[in-house]
C-alpha cells in the first residue's frame, strides 16, 4: 500500500509540474504569490502582489509580512522544463534585484546548478531556493493546485492499552 501511495504521489507531483508548463508564466507567477500566502507569509490573504511585467526590476512578487511593510519577501518565479536548471548567474541577477531588503525566494518548476545553490548560500542576504520536487510538496501540503478527495487510515493495536 505504502508503495501505491508513493507512486500516486510521484504521479500527482508530474501533473502538477505538466500542468504549470503548459499555463503561461503569469500564472505561475500568481500561484507562487498564493502559495506563499497560504503557507502563512503576508500579513492576510491581500499582502502579496504578482509586479508587472515590465520593468519589475528582476522581481516577480512582493510579499508584505506585515501591515506597515516593514518586512518584505521578494519572489522570483521560474517556470521552466526539467532539464533547464536555474544558472548562478540567476541567483546573483536576483540578489542584486533585492536591494537593501534581505529576504528573497527563488521559486523554479526545474532545479539549480550546484554553483547557483553555492552562490545562494553564501550570499549575505537570507535567499531560499525552491526547486520543482521542493514546490510540488508544499503545493500538495498547502492544497494548491490539488485537493485531498479521500484519506485511509492505517491502525496499529496499542498493547499498551491492554495491559
Amino acid at each position: 500500500m505504502l508503495a501505491a501511495y508513493r507512486e500516486h504521489i510521484n504521479n500527482i507531483k508530474l501533473q502538477l509540474l505538466d500542468m504549470i508548463l503548459v499555463n503561461d508564466p503569469n500564472f505561475f507567477e500568481n500561484m507562487v504569490v498564493d502559495l506563499l500566502l497560504k503557507m502563512g507569509y503576508g500579513y492576510d490573504k491581500t499582502s502579496g502582489i504578482v509586479t508587472q511585467k515590465t520593468r519589475d526590476g528582476g522581481i516577480d512578487g512582493i510579499i508584505n509580512a506585515d501591515a506597515l511593510g516593514l518586512d518584505t519577501i521578494y519572489i522570483q518565479a521560474k517556470r521552466y522544463k526539467a532539464n533547464n536548471k536555474v544558472s548562478s548567474n540567476e541567483i546573483r541577477q536576483f540578489i542584486g534585484a533585492i536591494g537593501k531588503n534581505n529576504k528573497g525566494v527563488f521559486i523554479t518548476t526545474s532545479s539549480f546548478t550546484q554553483i547557483a545553490v553555492q552562490e545562494a548560500d553564501k550570499a549575505y542576504k537570507s535567499i531560499r531556493l525552491i526547486d520543482g520536487n521542493k514546490l510540488t510538496d508544499l503545493m500538495l501540503a498547502y492544497g494548491v493546485g490539488a485537493t485531498v478527495t479521500e484519506q485511509i487510515a492505517i491502525y496499529n493495536i496499542d498493547e499498551d492499552y491492554f495491559n
